[in-house]
């Protein structure tokens, strides 16, 4: 089966920053994935695009974006600090998700956060920020840890998911559920290590978000 799915490159003015985004619409959105990338990615990851396209699929429209600017990214190449400055990450996805509220053709779309290993702490302190406009949130291989005492202020329902092999992190995403308030789960993809490079494991990944999404990007279960 084949899926309309219209491509907008955009530059989105979020203060003093001008921010690079790929924006993808399939046909009768039912809801719109703002991706928060990790340390040292940024939206042209082929593990996000990949997890996007699958979205899209779903008719889920997607936001990949680059948080931070070609002079920062400069910068954190050789410092690895901004990509750690998880209020400033955090600033930004706020401010990306009142621009998809208000321009058109995201305005009226519930929208979700899909964050990837720091991005999952910029994504979870964005949607303590923004309660009324964030419907869920999916980790993979985040630090959602990252988000400190955010995570008990978070109303989205919040999907953690982790490589079954991926130790460390297992644990930082398990203490990071205890903290949690809202509707959440942790799901561990077996075998799987932090990046998911083993066969069928970005497969899994996907679904589990598809699968999350749908359920929760649901205007029906906005109306109050």
């Amino acid at each position: 089966m084949t899926f309309e799915i219209e491509q907008r490159a955009l530059r989105v003015r979020v203060g003093d920053a001008s921010l690079e985004a790929d924006l993808s619409l399939p046909g009768a959105a039912r809801g719109v994935v703002l991706f928060a990338h990790g340390s040292g990615s940024s939206r042209l990851s082929p593990r996000n695009r990949q997890v996007a396209e699958h979205l899209n699929e779903a008719k889920l429209a997607t936001m990949l974006v680059d948080l931070l600017t070609p002079d920062e990214e400069a910068v954190d190449e050789r410092t690895r600090e901004l990509r750690f400055d998880i209020g400033l990450l955090a600033d930004r996805l706020a401010a990306l998700t009142d621009w998809l509220r208000v321009h058109e053709p995201t305005a009226g779309l519930p929208i979700g956060y899909f964050g990837a290993s720091t991005g999952a702490g910029a994504a979870l302190v964005a949607a303590a920020e923004r309660p009324d406009a964030v419907a869920a949130v999916v980790s993979r291989g985040g630090r959602p840890d990252l988000a400190g005492p955010a995570l008990e202020r978070v109303r989205a329902p919040t999907l953690l998911i982790v490589g079954g092999n991926d130790g460390p992190v297992i644990d930082m995403n398990w203490q990071a559920l205890a903290a949690l308030k809202s509707e959440k789960r942790l799901s561990l993809v077996p075998g799987a290590t932090h990046l998911f490079e083993e066969p069928d494991a970005l497969g899994a990944v996907s679904i589990l978000a598809r699968d999350w999404f749908k359920r929760h990007l649901d205007p029906s279960r906005r109306a109050t």
